[in-house]
């Protein structure tokens, strides 16, 4: 029995063959471990979008190979929607992308497949000045209702902007990580592991945050 059920099979269909324009890669680090709790599930979640529409397409990869170290993914499992080219692994899970975070990997593969994404008054402005490597860590826990949205906007940052790279963390798969930031509530966001701040504010917002991260690099 599959991860997704037929009913949401049958609307994913539906709505990739309706916005699906070009072709998507999702990249798929894992490792043959025990400890690694979610590595085959998120091969499965992958695979299972994959038979979905021609046009998105599944790697999987071991943590220690070559695409690895070239895309600088260093935990497992850690999701990736590419255009194979462009975006590089700009776009990432790092964790399971399930629960309320199956919405945004869905949302992810259709904003890559149009290649496009538009920013209007002060977050487009900001947005074309950073020229220098930002990351947006979003943590997250499946359950968290509101986590999607702010997943979705550093996505889109990143998609828009090649300097930027935006990171959902499932934070239970990985509390040592979480801790170190003090997440105790989602989502929780981190920027540059300087900047920090929790809620899921609308794009007008948070990247008053992002140039707040911006501004500090020297």
């Amino acid at each position: 029995m599959g991860l997704i059920s037929e009913e949401d099979k049958k609307y994913l269909m539906e709505e990739f063959e309706k916005n699906l324009k070009e072709e998507v890669r999702l990249y798929i680090f894992t490792v043959n471990d025990p400890s690694c709790q979610y590595c085959k599930e998120s091969v499965d979640i992958a695979k299972e979008l994959g038979s979905l529409s021609d046009l998105i397409k599944v790697e999987n990869y071991d943590l220690n190979s070559e695409m690895a170290k070239k895309l600088g993914i260093e935990h497992a499992p850690t999701t990736v929607v590419s255009d194979g080219a462009e975006y590089g692994a700009r776009i990432r899970y790092v964790g399971i992308p399930a629960g309320y975070e199956f919405s945004s990997l869905v949302e992810d593969i259709m904003s890559v497949s149009k290649r496009n994404v538009k920013f209007d008054g002060h977050v487009k402005e900001h947005l074309d000045e950073i020229d220098k490597p930002i990351k947006i860590q979003v943590f997250v826990t499946p359950t968290c209702p509101y986590c999607p949205k702010a997943v979705r906007v550093a996505h889109k940052f990143a998609q828009y902007n090649e300097n930027i790279t935006g990171e959902m963390i499932e934070a239970i798969e990985f509390p040592d990580w979480a801790d170190k930031f003090g997440v105790s509530s989602v989502p929780h966001i981190v920027i540059n592991e300087d900047v920090q701040f929790i809620g899921a504010y609308p794009e007008e917002n948070f990247i008053e945050f992002v140039m707040e991260a911006y501004n500090k690099i020297k």
